[in-house]
């Protein structure tokens, strides 16, 4: 299963359980499966989690409002993860085999020239955009002569990558800029912050922050799972 067919199986299924027309995951959704992604649970816990959220929701005597997102579910996610007990490490997951020579320098052609437009805008993000632009051109070279081979070592790296560059996007970000994210979070989770633990919390508000600076500042996400 590649990166995205992780999300649309869950959005699927979610608006299937829910059983009340139209549903489209929304930005603290998706950043949410992405943690579940993350930490190992395989697709089928979450599955089943979803479907025994429902069942419970169901079964109330009564329900004083419509179920509008996939935190509704996080408890039985996680608990169906540890009864499956199949929580992988993260390293374990990736690593997604028929990566190509032309397909991965591609790759890494695409995210050097975003960065190298933040450069050309003075975006500088002090120096790291332009160092990582020059790192990932690196790689193209080295994609290309057939030296990345080890996949798990290389989505590793392009982790370290992608911390660095989150960490600079944060900083190249407006204070209107950060407010308008930080008041988008707020209201999302706001139904949500009593039914998940503060580790939870403090992991989904780190995946969507992260989501929204990149997006705020046009960039793309480092990871194998996105090459095309």
């Amino acid at each position: 299963m590649n990166y995205f067919n992780y999300f649309t199986e869950v959005e699927e299924h979610f608006r299937n359980a829910r059983n009340s027309g139209m549903f489209m995951m929304s930005p603290i959704d998706w950043a949410l499966v992405e943690t579940w992604k993350d930490a190992g649970i395989p697709l089928e816990a979450v599955l089943k989690g979803i479907d025994r959220a429902f069942e419970k929701y169901h079964a109330r005597k009564r329900r004083l409002s419509t179920v509008n997102s996939v935190a509704y579910c996080t408890q039985e996610v996680l608990g169906a993860a540890r009864q499956m007990g199949q929580v992988r490490t993260v390293a374990a997951q990736r690593a997604p085999p028929g990566l190509d020579a032309p397909s991965l320098a591609a790759f890494f052609r695409d995210r050097a020239s975003e960065l190298r437009r933040l450069e050309e805008e003075g975006r500088n993000g002090s120096g790291v955009f332009t160092q990582t632009a020059a790192t990932l051109e690196t790689l193209a070279g080295e994609a290309e002569s057939g030296r990345l081979d080890d996949h798990e070592a290389l989505e590793q790296r392009l982790t370290v990558l992608e911390d660095r560059v989150f960490g600079a996007a944060t900083s190249a970000l407006s204070e209107d800029q950060l407010l308008a994210a930080r008041r988008d979070l707020d209201a999302q989770l706001k139904k949500y912050r009593g039914k998940m633990s503060a580790e939870q919390i403090a992991m989904l508000e780190q995946r969507f922050m992260r989501r929204r600076s990149l997006e705020e500042l046009g960039l793309s996400r480092l990871s194998l799972f996105y090459v095309e």
